[in-house]
């Protein structure tokens, strides 16, 4: 699925670079040679690197 339109960025992208770079979504997307263009995505981008750093953060459940 699509996060921003604008500039074509997939949540699995957005995902994976949350995982490799720290900062807000601006600077994350500026990581994957982008930048916001009307801004409608940046709190949903927001939303899925905070869920995807606190994932990290995590440990797993013992199997």
């Amino acid at each position: 699925m699509y996060t921003c339109i604008c500039n074509a960025i997939k949540e699995s992208d957005l995902r994976k670079a949350a995982r490799q770079h720290r900062g807000g979504a601006e600077s994350v997307y500026a990581k994957l040679g982008k930048r916001p263009n009307c801004g409608h995505c940046l709190e949903e981008a927001e939303d899925i690197i905070l869920e995807e750093r606190e994932a990290l953060a995590t440990p797993l459940a013992a199997a």
